[in-house]
């Protein structure tokens, strides 16, 4: 085993090295640059996760490193707490440029606490407590975010949570408001796309409706796009493609240009003031790392060149590109159930269809379990194994997730989809699969689970 496989294990997560280990997936990653990663063994791959959707700029852009330097250069201070945080300030106004009528900032540092601090805007500003969030969601995993996640493997272990939290269907505009009516919440926290539930792209116009009827029930609209947001689906933001603006918009992952944490809740100044306008308030959001200077000037050179490389129309070309050609290609596989997505998130559903063969006519149930536990994975490995890095959707591991760097090239996409195409060429009947895996099974049982 690698040294550093064998420390992550001894003193960080073993059960994860064993995971890894299962069927064959373990590497250690020593280098990356664009698209472009390298392990310890001297291998490449090309990159189709971007670090769950952090590396929109790709690995240690140039553009950004150069800047970064320079900021490390001019001795600046890191953390100022009683005075005023410049680089916050410029970074602050930067966001509502973009973001308008939103223009007030409660900054943190990871997606997570970004959507914490909306929870709390929310109760503060509004007098309530019921927040309400979808089944399929995911927020972050601290205790206030297990709050209003939707599902339960993640939520339960930590029960009892944040009490009046309340769970509705996903693209459900009848239950929405029902639930506002009944429990008259100070939020509805939703994503525009749920990724780690296999990228459900809701129907068109849910979310602008989801906020009228919000207002006319006197509750926020909370639109979590740490995974969508910074040009992901096509537009700077993805609520931009249904002509409204949230109430809050929480903001982080690429925020921070896959180099520093840092990320944001941003929300009007009317809302912001009946939170915290008073002076006994003031410093009731903050933490020692909000508004950081590194994170914000990193932040604020990830703006700049989201703009000045327009990576919001790379990402919409390349994702029509992206979903077109995966259509064309495997869309008639006996394995596939679809494809969708928007931008550069973009889904591979796998699963029982009508010419799945016998099993898939008369046990749909044998191909939909093993598609759910076993393809998705194998997939995976098997695109590892020919220079790709992809993964399912983490609470859905019959779907394979496609999200690459947004600088990702029209020849990237298209060696991606040739080798999904060639590897699922392979399976066109199930026994062939279960072989396969129970062969990999075995030998890395009989090698110790080698890593």
């Amino acid at each position: 085993m690698h040294p550093a496989a064998q420390k992550f294990a001894a003193h960080v997560n073993p059960s994860f090295v064993r995971l890894l280990g299962a069927f064959g997936y373990g590497r250690v990653y020593e280098r990356a640059h664009g698209t472009t990663l390298w392990d310890s063994e001297g291998r490449e791959y090309l990159d189709f996760l971007a670090a769950f959707g952090a590396s929109n700029l790709g690995h240690n852009s140039p553009k950004l490193m150069g800047r970064v330097r320079a900021m490390l250069d001019d001795d600046a201070p890191a953390l100022v707490h009683t005075g005023i945080a410049v680089h916050a300030a410029e970074l602050g106004e930067a966001i509502a440029r973009h973001t308008a009528p939103l223009s007030r900032c409660l900054f943190s540092t990871g997606g997570g606490e970004a959507v914490e601090s909306a929870m709390k805007l929310a109760r503060a500003a509004t007098k309530r407590k019921a927040i309400l969030y979808c089944k399929g969601g995911f927020h972050g995993l601290g205790l206030g975010a297990l709050s209003i996640m939707g599902n339960g493997r993640l939520r339960d272990p930590f029960e009892p949570l944040l009490p009046e939290c309340y769970e509705i269907p996903f693209d459900d505009l009848v239950s929405l408001e029902k639930t506002l009516l009944d429990k008259k919440p100070a939020a509805f926290v939703v994503e525009p796309i749920q990724g780690e539930a296999g990228v459900i792209v809701p129907k068109q116009d849910y979310l602008r409706a989801a906020q009228e009827l919000c207002r006319k029930h006197g509750a926020l609209l909370v639109l979590d796009e740490v995974q969508t947001g910074l040009g992901r689906t096509g537009t700077m933001f993805a609520y931009e493609q249904e002509g409204f603006v949230p109430d809050v918009l929480v903001l982080g992952k690429s925020l921070g240009g896959g180099l520093v944490p840092v990320s944001v809740a941003v929300t009007t100044p009317e809302i912001h003031d009946r939170a915290y306008g008073r002076v006994d308030r003031f410093d009731l959001h903050g933490a020692t790392f909000s508004g950081w200077a590194l994170g914000c000037r990193v932040a604020l050179a990830t703006l700049q060149i989201i703009e000045e490389d327009g990576l919001a129309d790379a990402a919409r070309a390349r994702g029509e590109q992206l979903v077109e050609r995966l259509r064309d290609a495997i869309g008639t596989h006996p394995f596939v159930k679809g494809v969708r997505g928007r931008g550069l998130l973009v889904a591979v559903e796998l699963g029982p269809t009508k010419g799945s063969g016998i099993l898939g006519r008369f046990l749909p149930g044998v191909v939909d379990v093993v598609s759910k536990r076993v393809f998705g994975q194998w997939l995976a490995l098997r695109l590892l194994e020919r220079g790709i890095l992809a993964q399912p959707a983490s609470q859905q591991w019959n779907v394979l997730k496609l999200s690459p760097p947004l600088t990702v090239t029209e020849a990237e996409v298209d060696r991606v989809v040739d080798t999904i195409a060639d590897v699922l060429a392979e399976y066109t009947e199930l026994r062939p699969l279960l072989t396969d895996v129970g062969q990999r099974l075995g030998s890395q049982f009989l090698s110790g689970w080698t890593f």
